[in-house]
């Protein structure tokens, strides 16, 4: 854990990710010499497994970048054994009401305030070598669904709920699924938002176009992650293969 990099995620000023899924420690590794505040380590959609996990924290620790997973469940188990192997933070995808928020935030912290074991000898704590710290862990808290709307303000007033971080596609599916949705997508950012606004917390969306990136943060975002390394790959393989097929007309 990079206590200089979860200082400055915690801090006012907007901070900029981008989503890793491919599982690559080398991918990893670059992009955290890119510039990047924070890394998203997607253990949800990704092509990647908990195997992949660790050597990418180890690939990006000589950096100050936040590492973020994304986690598939909200199981507390696996929430600790992420964080004992060095994450800065969890993001937890469908968080849909205050109680959840608070079971995840039980998840991360150790007793007092929560219920995660705790061992002197794991990696966030040198394998033993260095004290532990008492900085902690990340949250972010995605809200992916009508519910989690509803609860928005709710989840924001959850103590240890660093962001609000909509999950744009499952949200617009949840949305376009109602008979009668009480809000669209637009109206939808700008409650997360003032949500999260109204509890001095972060707000946070995963973007395509960095173009869009003045927009978001005019509307009040703080935490935008742009793109991912499968769609920046994916895109510069179909630039390149379009070129080709250019040149090979041209040549005919």
């Amino acid at each position: 854990m990079n206590v200089r990099a979860l200082e400055l995620m915690r801090s006012a000023e907007a901070r900029f990710g981008t989503w890793l899924s491919l599982g690559s420690p080398i991918v990893a590794e670059m992009a955290a010499q890119c510039g990047f505040d924070w890394l998203l380590m997607d253990l949800e959609h990704g092509t990647m497994t908990e195997a992949d996990l660790l050597p990418m924290l180890q690939a990006t620790a000589a950096w100050p970048v936040a590492t973020i997973v994304r986690v598939p469940s909200h199981e507390p188990t696996r929430i600790a054994r992420i964080l004992d192997w060095g994450a800065s933070g969890i993001m937890a995808p469908h968080v849909s009401s205050a109680e959840e928020a608070r079971a995840l935030v039980r998840a991360l912290r150790y007793p007092p305030e929560g219920s995660r074991g705790y061992s002197r000898t794991v990696r966030a704590h040198g394998f033993g070598l260095r004290p532990p710290n008492d900085t902690l862990p990340l949250l972010f808290a995605q809200i992916e669904c009508a519910e989690g709307l509803k609860n928005a303000e709710a989840i924001a007033a959850v103590e240890g709920v660093d962001v609000l971080f909509v999950g744009p596609a499952d949200l617009q599916l949840s949305l376009s699924t109602m008979p009668a949705p009480p809000w669209n997508y637009e109206d939808a950012l700008t409650l997360v938002i003032e949500a999260a606004r109204a509890h001095h917390r972060h707000s946070g969306l995963l973007i395509r176009n960095a173009d869009e990136t003045p927009a978001l943060l005019k509307k009040g975002f703080t935490k935008v992650a742009i793109g991912s390394d499968m769609s920046m790959l994916r895109s510069a393989f179909l630039c390149a293969a379009s070129t080709t097929k250019k040149e090979d007309t041209t040549a005919g």
